[in-house]
């Protein structure tokens, strides 16, 4: 596995590097050599932030934690990667898909107990949607009290998605075809 690591704010010592390449070099099993693992970390105020993604296969594996303490941060992270792994694999073996960036043993190792987490719909809701501004969205949501809101934008006349960030602000997300 190939490490980019990179520092906002904060200077990437070895000693960080050693810990982020021992933590998430545990899952050296599952990846091909190849495979790139791109680490971020930064400092913001009291908030030591990392975040990995792990692209494979046309999707990304990616996770973002935040602790007051980097060393705590990069155990959480490696947790939370080895969790959607699973449920990747899961995915994977569920629709004979190949893997890609994953080792045969990666599919080959039994699963712990406990890990069976397959995704389930439980509730399908249809709803009208009529054109709207992005702006006009965001007060929408704000009226239903959710932290999304799908919409037809009025000037591009395609399905967008607002929701609120975790700072407070809002994004917006457009589709784009390929």
């Amino acid at each position: 596995m190939k490490f980019i690591i990179s520092g906002k704010n904060i200077e990437v010592t070895p000693g960080l590097k050693d810990t982020i390449t021992h933590k998430l070099g545990k899952l050296e099993r599952y990846f091909t050599p190849d495979t790139e693992i791109i680490v971020t970390l930064s400092v913001e105020k009291e908030r030591q932030k990392i975040e990995v993604t792990i692209p494979v296969k046309g999707n990304i594996i990616r996770s973002e934690q935040v602790s007051s303490d980097m060393y705590v941060s990069i155990d959480l992270v490696e947790e939370v990667i080895e969790r959607q792994l699973r449920k990747y694999k899961t995915k994977l073996i569920a629709r004979h898909q190949d893997g890609g960036n994953f080792r045969q043993e990666f599919f080959d190792e039994a699963d712990t107990p406990g890990s069976d987490e397959e995704i389930r719909i439980v509730r399908t809701k249809r709803f009208g949607i009529k054109p709207m501004y992005p702006e006009d969205a965001c007060i929408q949501m704000d009226l239903l009290g959710h932290d999304f809101f799908v919409f037809c934008n009025a000037e591009t006349d395609e399905v967008n998605v607002v929701y609120r960030r975790k700072d407070g602000t809002f994004g917006l997300i457009e589709p784009e075809f390929q």
